[in-house]
C-alpha cells in the first residue's frame, strides 16, 4: 500500500507540472493575441496601449484610447501608466456625461471658445469612446450676460446640474472664484472636477491670501478636485524673476480683488521683495469701474518703472493699460506685466496698439518648440479649426484626455470609480508633458514661460525659473 501510494503521488505530481505548464503556454498566447493583435478601432487613430489598455480589432472593440495623440504614422503603441490590462467590454450604446463649466458669454468668450475646442479635439480622437461608454460632452456656460463673467449663481446651477443629470466628470472650471463655488457641492457628491485653468494657491492648499477659502472646500467627502495647470506659487514666483530680468526696480501693484486676481498678487508681491524690487504700492482696483486714470497717475507719481496686474481681460485688465498707455506711452519706461488671466487674444484685441510690449506668463511653451505629444495636438487642431491654438487650448485638451484616461482605466461611468483612478493616475502622458496629480489635486508639471505682446499677439519670450534666487 505504501509503495503504491509514492507511485501515485508522483503521478499526481507529474499531472500538475504538465498542467501548469500547458496553462502557462495558453496565458502567453492569450497575451501575444491582445497586444499584438490589436488594431485601431478608428481609421484616423493608430492602436495605443495608455494606462495598460489596448484597442481590439473586433466590431464591437472600444475606441483607442489616446491621451493626447493624434495618428501614429508607425503604429507602435505608446504607454502610460502601469502594464497592459484588458480593454472595457462594451456598453452597447450606454452613454457618459461630461459637463464643462467655462465662461462663454462676456470678456473671456473667444479664450474659453478654445478651451473647448480643444476639449472636443480629444474626445474626438477617442471616437468619442472612453471607458466602453459614448461620451456625451455638454459645455455649461456659467458666465451671465448682465455680469459678462461668470455669475456665483450659475456657477452654482451648473455644479448642481451635474449633480441631478448624474455627470461622470466636470471639467472646470476656468476662474478660480467659480472653482471656490462649485467644489464643495461636487465633493459632496462625489464627482471629480478637472480644471484646464484655476491657478489660485488655496483651492488645493491653505494659506494666504485667503486662509479660510481652503478650509469650506472638503468639508463633505474625499478631495475631488484636479488641475492640470501649475499653481500661483510657481507662476508669482515666476513672474518675480520675469520682473527682475526685465530689470524692474521698483512695481506698483494692481489687482480685481478677485481669488485668483489677489493670490496671484500676493504671491508676486511677496516674491518680488525677496528679490529685492521694491513694492510702491498695492491695492485693488472695481473690475467693472469705467476709467482707471487716478490709479494709473499714482503708479506714474510713484516713479516705479512697472505695473503689475492680478486680473483678467474681463476684470478691467484692457482699460487700465489704456489708462496706463494714456499718460505714459513708453512700454519700457513703465512695464505692465500680468500672469495667464491676460495671456489671451481676447486680451489682446481689447488693447490694441497700446498693449504692444505687455509681458505676461503662462504654463505653455513657444509651439515653434513642441514635440511628440505637444507638436501632434498642435498640428491637429490647426488641421481642424483652421487656426492657432490659444495658449489654454492646450490645458483643455490635457483636462479631457485625463479624464477619459481613467474612464478608460475604470471601466465605469461611476463618478467615484472614475475618482479612484484619478488618484491613482501614475505617469500621464499628455500634450504639456509627463505628469500625474500630487495627494492635493495639483499636477506635478512646475514650467511657466514669458511671453510679449507684439502687434496682435502674443509671441514666446522665454522660459522663466520658478525658483527664487536672490
Amino acid at each position: 500500500m505504501v509503495r503504491q501510494s509514492k507511485k501515485h503521488s508522483i503521478l499526481m505530481v507529474l499531472m500538475l507540472v504538465m498542467g501548469m505548464v500547458l496553462a502557462a503556454c495558453g496565458a502567453q498566447d492569450v497575451q501575444s493575441t491582445a497586444v499584438s493583435g490589436a488594431t485601431a478601432a478608428a481609421p484616423v487613430v493608430n492602436t495605443v496601449v495608455t494606462g495598460g489598455q489596448t484597442a481590439v480589432a473586433e466590431p464591437t472593440a472600444v475606441a483607442p484610447i489616446d491621451t493626447g495623440m493624434t495618428a501614429v504614422a508607425t503604429g507602435t503603441p505608446a504607454t502610460t501608466g502601469a502594464g497592459a490590462a484588458a480593454p472595457c467590454p462594451d456598453k452597447a450604446g450606454e452613454e457618459a456625461l461630461i459637463y464643462s463649466s467655462l465662461p462663454m458669454t462676456g470678456g473671456s468668450a473667444a479664450q474659453i471658445q478654445t478651451v473647448i475646442e480643444g476639449m472636443r479635439l480629444a474626445l474626438e480622437q477617442q471616437d468619442g469612446k472612453a471607458g466602453g461608454y459614448t461620451i456625451k460632452y455638454e459645455p455649461l456656460d456659467d458666465a451671465t450676460a448682465a455680469k459678462g463673467s461668470w455669475d456665483e449663481g450659475q456657477e452654482t446651477e451648473n455644479a448642481n446640474k451635474a449633480i441631478q443629470d448624474k455627470a461622470s466628470v466636470y471639467l472646470g472650471t476656468f476662474n478660480s472664484g467659480a472653482a471656490a463655488v462649485s467644489i464643495p457641492i461636487l465633493n459632496e457628491a462625489g464627482i471629480p472636477m478637472i480644471s484646464p485653468a484655476n491657478t489660485a494657491i488655496n483651492l488645493t492648499l491653505p494659506g494666504n491670501p485667503e486662509p479660510k477659502l481652503f478650509q469650506s472646500l472638503y468639508q463633505n467627502g474625499p478631495r475631488n478636485y484636479f488641475r492640470v495647470v501649475p499653481n500661483d506659487a510657481l507662476q508669482g514666483a515666476a513672474l518675480a524673476n520675469y520682473a527682475k530680468e526685465l530689470g524692474v526696480t521698483q512695481v506698483y501693484i494692481l489687482h480685481d480683488q478677485q481669488t485668483y486676481g489677489l493670490g496671484l498678487a500676493s504671491v508676486f508681491r511677496d516674491r518680488a521683495k525677496e528679490l529685492g524690487i521694491k513694492v510702491a504700492g498695492f491695492e485693488g482696483i472695481d473690475p467693472k469701474a469705467g476709467s482707471y486714470s487716478g490709479v494709473a497717475q499714482k503708479v506714474i507719481s510713484s516713479d516705479s518703472n512697472a505695473l503689475f496686474f492680478g486680473g483678467l481681460d474681463a476684470t478691467g485688465g484692457p482699460q487700465l493699460l489704456k489708462d496706463l498707455r494714456s499718460i505714459q506711452p513708453d512700454p519700457d519706461a513703465v512695464k505692465f506685466m500680468g500672469g495667464d488671466g491676460i495671456n489671451s487674444t481676447d486680451f489682446a484685441k481689447g488693447v490694441g496698439a497700446e498693449g504692444e510690449g505687455t509681458y505676461a506668463t503662462v504654463a505653455t511653451a513657444n509651439p515653434a518648440n513642441y514635440e511628440g505629444r505637444a507638436k501632434e495636438f498642435y498640428d491637429s487642431y490647426k488641421a481642424k479649426y483652421n487656426k492657432e491654438p490659444d495658449p489654454y487650448a492646450i490645458f483643455g485638451y490635457d483636462s479631457m484626455g485625463v479624464a477619459l484616461e481613467a474612464m478608460n482605466r475604470a471601466c465605469s461611468n461611476d463618478p467615484k470609480a472614475i475618482l479612484e483612478q484619478l488618484n491613482e493616475l501614475g505617469q500621464y502622458d499628455g500634450a504639456l508633458g509627463n505628469f500625474t496629480f500630487d495627494e492635493n489635486g495639483d499636477t506635478t508639471l512646475t514650467s511657466y514661460y514669458g511671453w510679449i505682446l507684439k502687434g496682435d499677439k502674443y509671441t514666446f519670450d522665454r522660459e522663466v525659473s520658478t525658483q527664487i534666487e536672490k
